[in-house]
């Protein structure tokens, strides 16, 4: 484990709303533009939670909505879908939301949680990141409708491969592009979407990050 807290949900379509956040420890990937390295090695796990101890951490908050990130969640295979299982057993929430990074089938997720309140939010990586060659393609068409397909954008390279992407692998889950603030400046991607014609595409901007310093922890 490396932290749950309580704060707004920062981007998505349910930017704004009170969140538990369960960041789990550790990742697949090394993408170059991480702000959350102290997920993953060489950082250690900041603590060891049983499931159960889990869920009756989250359930001291009064959140609705749950978000289970990392590094990857989904990392822990029959563990973390005991996790979410668990979690949505509970009745406590209307939302839970799993950020996993594209690295990770999620067909056998995808089988075998039933709950009508399990998403997934994937972020596909970018030729910035460098984990492009790590994408599972096959996931994109498994995407349903609530799901969310995250693209962080640090050039117009990576812009482009978005858009082929999106245009090679049709998805039914709502596309999200994020700027690299260092890199990409919002308003540029803004004229690039608009350029592109891109109207099925939702700008996403990271709230967090607006409202407190960016390497704030716990936020």
């Amino acid at each position: 484990m490396v932290e749950i807290f309580e704060t707004v949900e920062g981007e998505g379509s349910r930017a704004g709303f009170p969140t538990v956040f369960i960041r789990l420890y550790g990742c697949n990937l090394r993408c170059t533009w991480c702000d959350t390295k102290y997920s993953y090695p060489p950082a250690e796990a900041e603590f060891v939670m049983t499931i159960g101890d889990i869920v009756a951490e989250a359930s001291r908050y009064s959140s609705k909505h749950v978000c289970l990130t990392g590094g990857e969640p989904l990392l822990y295979g029959d563990r973390s879908t005991a996790l979410i299982e668990a979690l949505a057993a509970t009745g406590r929430y209307t939302d839970l939301h799993i950020e996993t990074n594209g690295a990770i089938d999620l067909t056998p997720y995808l089988e075998r949680i039933k709950s009508p309140i399990v998403r997934y939010i994937m972020d596909y990586k970018l030729p910035d990141s460098g984990e492009e060659d790590k994408m599972i393609t096959a996931n994109l068409s498994k995407l349903r409708p609530q799901d969310e397909l995250k693209f962080v954008i640090g050039s117009d390279r990576d812009f482009l491969a978005a858009k082929t992407v999106l245009e090679t692998f049709p998805t039914a889950a709502l596309p999200l592009f994020s700027p690299v603030w260092e890199t990409m400046p919002p308003d540029k991607l803004v004229r690039l979407m608009l350029e592109h014609g891109l109207s099925q595409v939702k700008l996403n901007m990271q709230m967090h990050k607006i409202i407190w310093d960016p390497a704030m922890r716990g936020v």
